[in-house]
């Protein structure tokens, strides 16, 4: 199971790239080019996605760490409570991990989308995003605390 937090790190940190790439576009290429308005909710968008790129990486590690503890071989072997307790925090994790990328796309890239096209409708889009990084951060929670 610590092939899956390898996976959530990984992603995390290109996403973290991708964060950093794309600010650093709205810095320098965008400004004087889109209305401030704009401006301001890519930079929002930018801001979020590295937030979540760092969130990312931590319910990688999470996972593992909750992938070298907690359940031995022979736990692993048996339908033990301890070993199914472990499945659900992994599994819970591994939900996180997906919202949070889901949010990404869709508050981040809802918010890129519109300052750089100025479809302004895309702003309800938004909502769905925040939603999807809500969900995750209280799945990262839950795994953890309940560990």
């Amino acid at each position: 199971m610590t092939s899956v937090g390898r996976r959530i790190v990984a992603i995390g940190a290109v996403s973290a790239g991708i964060a950093v790439a794309v600010g650093a576009f709205g810095a320098h290429a965008l400004e004087g080019r889109v209305a401030a308005d704009m401006l301001a909710n890519y930079e929002t968008g930018a801001r979020y996605h590295f937030y979540h790129s760092l969130g990312l990486i931590g319910v990688g590690l999470a996972a593992l760490f909750l992938g070298t503890r907690g359940v031995t071989t022979d736990d692993r072997s048996h339908s033990s409570p301890d070993a199914a307790e472990h499945r659900a925090g992994l599994g819970r994790l591994r939900w996180s991990a997906v919202l949070m990328l889901t949010g990404i796309v869709l508050f981040s890239g809802s918010l890129y989308t519109m300052a750089l096209t100025d479809l302004r409708w895309l702003g309800a889009v938004t909502p769905l995003g925040g939603v999807a990084f809500l969900a995750a951060w209280a799945l990262f929670a839950w795994a953890v605390f309940e560990r």
